[in-house]
């Protein structure tokens, strides 16, 4: 019930409770809070029996935890009907990621000597791989117009 509180959190509690209650008062107060929370559990428990006892034999295997959208998700992906586990243990994350890595290379490795020096595309253009190390430069650059063009205009942005 109280598994996200920490060692600072509960000494707080302690000394809030402390101040607000006196230490006179405290254990009767302790108490007082124990039975209550008893006594909801109790009452809790009770009625989880009555409605398995009125809905039936049919419902044996019902459990209340199953009506938490979650649990009956994961309950349901977790089943062997459908076929889930063989997908899901049939695709291989790292196994993908190596692929693409691969090919990756493979491409930078094949575009660093298509430019030369003596092409029309001087090594100082910004396309240019070996302007940058032999890295592509991937960044968007906005399209500066012709001298005689306009910019576009965009009715929706005014």
């Amino acid at each position: 019930m109280f598994n996200d509180i920490g060692p600072l959190e509960l000494v707080t509690i302690i000394v809030l409770a402390v101040l607000v209650f006196g230490p006179d008062k405290l254990p009767k107060v302790i108490q007082d809070v124990m039975r209550t929370i008893r006594k909801i559990r109790e009452f809790s428990e009770s009625a989880k029996q009555d409605i398995r006892s009125e809905l039936g034999p049919e419902f044996k295997d019902f459990e209340f935890e199953d009506l938490n959208p979650k649990t009956f998700i994961r309950k349901q992906l977790d089943n062997d009907e459908l076929g889930l586990k063989e997908i899901r243990n049939g695709f291989d994350l790292k196994k993908e990621m190596a692929e693409v890595t691969d090919a990756v290379h493979s491409r930078d490795g094949s575009s660093s000597s298509s430019p030369s020096p003596s092409s029309p595309e001087s090594p100082a253009s910004p396309e240019s791989p070996s302007s940058s190390g032999g890295r592509v430069d991937m960044t968007k650059k906005p399209e500066t117009p012709g001298d005689d063009e306009r910019p576009p205009f965009d009715a929706d942005a005014t």
